[in-house]
């Protein structure tokens, strides 16, 4: 579970298990926009998150959070600071309770490249920062962006 330094978003309820899965986010700006994805399932509304996601065994967090960034958008990116953690415990696609180990940074846009976007249910958005506040699903992903604009 999450430690003293890293705040827990969501319930878990009583008697269930979940995993924990480290994970890399990031805050890249166009502008006064912000980078996020629009996901779209089959069946469902869709909803806005920061780009990222898991890190795989062995990756470390910057490089998964390329890779994630890359897989999501197609955009090439840096990472800069650490801008704060957070764990949230979600729901995966496949209906897998995990609890998301959140490692947030701010990154820095260095190109595009769209055939490194592999999953065709996420789109790139840009918003302003206050707009990304009130859209996005995890409240871990606001914390972040709250985190990070009161640190600018």
């Amino acid at each position: 579970m999450a430690d003293s330094a890293r705040p827990q978003f969501g319930q878990l309820d009583a008697g269930l298990l979940c995993r924990e899965r480290p994970s890399a986010y990031g805050i890249a700006l166009q502008g006064a926009r912000m980078a996020l994805v629009e996901v779209t399932l089959p069946g469902k509304a869709s909803f806005f998150d920061l780009p990222g996601g898991g890190v795989d065994e062995g990756e470390a967090e910057t490089e998964g959070l390329i890779r994630e960034f890359g897989e999501e958008t197609g955009l090439i990116v840096r990472p800069g600071p650490l801008i704060t953690r957070a764990a949230q415990y979600m729901v995966s696609a496949h209906q897998e309770l995990f609890n998301s180990l959140g490692a947030f940074y701010e990154v820095v846009v260095e190109g595009m490249d769209e055939t490194l976007q592999s999953e065709p249910t996420h789109v790139l958005v840009w918003l302003s920062p206050h707009e990304a506040l009130r859209r996005l699903r995890h409240d871990s992903h606001a914390w972040a962006v709250a985190t990070w604009l009161r640190g600018r």
